[in-house]
């Protein structure tokens, strides 16, 4: 359930156009609906202005199908993040609407266009092009979120040159997402050159002591570059959704 479509109830309400008990009928979710094995958040939308995302590894296909089923009957945007292709064919059976976004393991139904907002870009940034599956999961959720996003990829310390050269560009960003595996120096890098928010993405690219992502993580919480906030790893989503509350600050929404 959406602002905008809690607003068009109370809107037909005031002008005749339903009853008060028409418009309860339709409210009866708020706040969640109980589907016995999940409790599905019908109201994250109103409270923070982005749809509740559904983590899809460790569910079944069925469980991911039937929650899918309900958000969509609800108008809302469906995102389900960490998503198999296997899972997504399984799903695509009842929501064939459902997109499928490979390089982020992401499947996506938009039911209501999403208008870009906020100060500027969300620029996503990777270090290397084994990070693309995390730098894809926040590109496409900013997106999803109603930000305008901006990629660049494969530019990490091991040819800083890479980087330097698209400053200009980095520099007309309003919030970054830099995400890099192995030792994790890219944001420190980033931060240390613009004056912008950065957020950071360990990732869990590297070889045996990299220890699955924990020296990228470590790496980027001991970062020089004062003001880095960092992610927990491979979490793209979330990157995604920070950078949209940072760059949606001070944008009023309607109080009427």
């Amino acid at each position: 359930m959406t602002e905008k479509r809690i607003r068009e109830i109370l809107e037909c309400v005031a002008s005749g156009q339903i009853s008060a008990g028409a418009a309860l009928k339709n409210l009866r979710e708020l706040p969640f609906q109980d589907l016995g094995f999940a409790k599905l958040d019908s109201h994250r939308s109103l409270r923070r202005g982005v749809p509740e995302v559904i983590y899809g590894e460790g569910k079944s296909a069925e469980q991911l199908m039937i929650i899918g089923k309900r958000v969509a009957d609800s108008g809302v945007n469906l995102i389900i993040t960490r998503l198999s292709a296997d899972k997504a064919r399984v799903i695509k059976r009842k929501l064939r609407a459902l997109d499928y976004h490979a390089d982020a393991r992401l499947g996506a139904l938009v039911k209501e266009p999403v208008t870009p907002s906020g100060h500027g870009a969300v620029m996503v940034i990777s270090a290397g092009t084994s990070d693309l599956p995390v730098a894809e999961e926040a590109a496409r959720c900013a997106e999803l979120f109603g930000n305008r996003v901006a990629r660049l990829y494969d530019v990490g310390v091991a040819g800083l040159h890479r980087l330097t050269h698209h400053l200009e560009t980095i520099r007309e960003a309003g919030v970054l997402i830099v995400v890099a595996g192995m030792e994790g120096a890219l944001p420190s890098v980033v931060a240390g050159l613009i004056d912008k928010p950065v957020i950071a993405v360990p990732t869990s690219v590297g070889y045996g002591a990299s220890f699955g992502g924990i020296a990228a993580l470590l790496g980027m919480l001991n970062s020089c570059a004062s003001g880095v906030t960092v992610v927990n790893i491979d979490n793209g989503f979330g990157a995604a959704l920070a950078a949209t509350l940072i760059n949606r600050v001070g944008i009023a929404r309607d109080p009427a």
